[in-house]
């Protein structure tokens, strides 16, 4: 049976099913040229049976440690007992402390923190903060632990020089490891999933784990108890560079993170539901102004090598539009014709999604695009006849919905995650100022809500000034293969058509010139011609 229990078995009927709905929803449900669907997705059934089978063994048959020492606790000190007290409830009271909201989970939460071991320290009077790395293999919570009905996802880091037994090898910073574990996985047509290849140092613990490299990213995919679960490390697929870890030398970092793995809460829930895709309702109104180009038609010629873009009628989540006011512009910041101010702020919209840069997207053809949509806010009216004053260094960018924040305190891209029953989503904002973000709190653990204004449009790349003034926004989805970016084209069309509350006007395609690179594009920012297959740019 194929991972993830009946959800996708059944003498394989449900199966194909899924996969012939992902490769084509034309086939149940053809659409109107200016339809949108929302996407569908499968719920895995988990098995708390097995997890807490794993756990009463850790628990009940662990020799526990004692300063240096190792010693089997007397008969006096208390023992795990399932009969006294549920034995989640006893894990996620003791984990609870490190990881809050660690029982909202519905899969097991597997993370490098030894809580049986912790559990029994503390009863044992044997457990002193200062110990607890013994008990986390040497990794460190980096403030990100975000549970909810879908699943759960945290960041952990190891320090330079940190952790006994590893190679003989230096790394001027530290390494960060992400992990997400879901019940919940996007059922897309994704021309890189499923690949990868075995680790046979680890088959034995996880029978089906795979490792590959993507978007870039070095990702080690697994299921454990029925759940999907990928743990990350962003790297170079290439030599190191000063600031970044080359992916072979994130190897070892991350079989050592998946050694160090233990059941530490979660709950037991009511099964989730499979999500159908269905097409969107959108308003009836129609706008006089609004106009925008079809989902997949960038400029000729600036997608990857010329390819095209990638046609997607998905509008992956019911949002509010990420800028505050409208009129609003989706263009592209490197290639689209500007007015005399050098703006591009015209409608119609035009996706930009796959245009070329040296990310790694494997929606888009050759494997390298955007990785998300560039939004312009409107120029300033001119003062007089009663108009609201306007700072164009003031324009408001809000949250697209309620959502738990992800951002360190130097990052200038802020994500937020939305973690329901019926979603495990992100949704990245870029370009906004560091300083500014970090004065208005906008980072790790942070709870949002729809329409709050979280930031200003900016042109923050780097250093100040480092790109023109725009929004960056791209949208993720959690898949087996971990979080893979999509196309937010079509869910921008469909948030702005509910901001102004009319429906737009799709135009088609017409013949234009070969576009060349505007004067503000950084020369890192689009792929050079001679580009060669398979090395990896930076996260823009």
């Amino acid at each position: 049976m194929p991972p993830g229990g009946e959800t996708v078995g059944r003498n394989g009927f449900r199966f194909v099913s899924l996969l012939l709905a992902s490769l084509s929803l034309s086939f149940a449900t053809p659409l109107a040229a200016d339809e949108f669907r929302s996407p569908s997705l499968t719920a895995l059934r988990v098995d708390w049976r097995a997890a807490l089978d794993q756990l009463r063994t850790e628990i009940n048959n662990r020799p526990q440690v004692a300063g240096d020492f190792i010693f089997v606790p007397r008969r006096s000190v208390p023992r795990f007992d399932p009969r006294a007290m549920p034995a989640l409830v006893q894990l996620n009271a003791v984990s609870s402390q490190l990881f809050t909201g660690i029982a909202r989970s519905p899969v097991p939460v597997l993370l490098p923190f030894d809580a049986a071991a912790y559990l029994e320290a503390q009863r044992s009077g044997t457990q002193t903060p200062l110990a607890l790395p013994r008990y986390q293999a040497d990794f460190n919570p980096a403030d990100m632990f975000d549970a909810g009905p879908a699943g759960y996802s945290a960041t952990f880091s190891l320090e330079p020089g940190a952790g006994d037994g590893m190679p003989s090898r230096t790394f001027a910073r530290r390494v960060e490891v992400q992990i997400t574990g879901s019940a919940l996985v996007y059922d897309i047509a994704d021309p890189a999933g499923g690949r990868g290849e075995p680790v046979k140092p680890l088959a034995t613990i996880y029978p089906d784990l795979r490792k590959f490299i993507r978007e870039g990213y070095v990702r080690y995919a697994f299921t454990r108890f029925g759940a999907a679960y990928v743990v990350s490390i962003q790297c170079l697929d290439s030599v190191a560079k000063p600031r970044r870890l080359a992916c072979k030398e994130a190897y070892p970092v991350a079989e050592r993170f998946l050694k160090a793995l233990h059941v530490a809460g979660g709950q037991r829930t009511r099964q989730l539901m499979d999500v159908a895709s269905d097409p969107i309702d959108r308003p009836a109104a129609r706008s006089a102004d609004f106009s925008y180009r079809p989902s997949g038609d960038i400029i000729p010629n600036t997608g990857y090598r010329k390819q095209g873009g990638h046609p997607d009628p998905m509008a992956y989540a019911q949002i509010r539009f990420p800028l505050e006011k409208a009129p609003a512009f989706v263009h592209s910041q490197s290639y689209a014709k500007r007015d005399k101010d050098d703006r591009p702020t015209a409608y119609p919209w035009r996706d930009n999604f796959c245009e070329s840069r040296s990310f790694e997207v494997w929606q888009c053809g050759g494997g390298y695009g955007h990785q998300g949509e560039d939004i312009r806010a409107a120029d300033c009216p001119s003062p007089g006849d009663g108009r609201e004053p306007c700072d164009p260094r003031q324009r408001g960018v809000v949250a697209v919905r309620d959502a738990m924040v992800i951002r360190a305190s130097k990052d200038q891209a802020a994500t937020l995650e939305v973690n329901s029953r019926t979603e495990h989503i992100r949704f990245r904002y870029m370009h906004m100022n560091p300083q500014a973000l970090n004065a208005d709190g906008v980072l790790n653990g942070r709870i949002v809500t729809e329409g709050e204004k979280i930031g200003v449009i900016s042109n923050y790349l780097d250093h100040p000034a480092g790109t023109s003034m725009h929004l960056h926004f791209d949208v993720q989805l959690f898949t087996r293969d971990g979080w893979i970016w999509v196309s937010p084209y079509a869910t921008l069309v469909s948030a702005y058509e509910r901001l102004i509350r009319a429906r737009g006007r799709e135009v088609g395609p017409e013949i234009a010139s070969t576009p060349q690179p505007v004067a503000h594009t950084l020369t890192e920012d689009v792929i050079k011609p001679d580009l060669r297959e398979g090395s990896s740019g930076e996260e823009n």
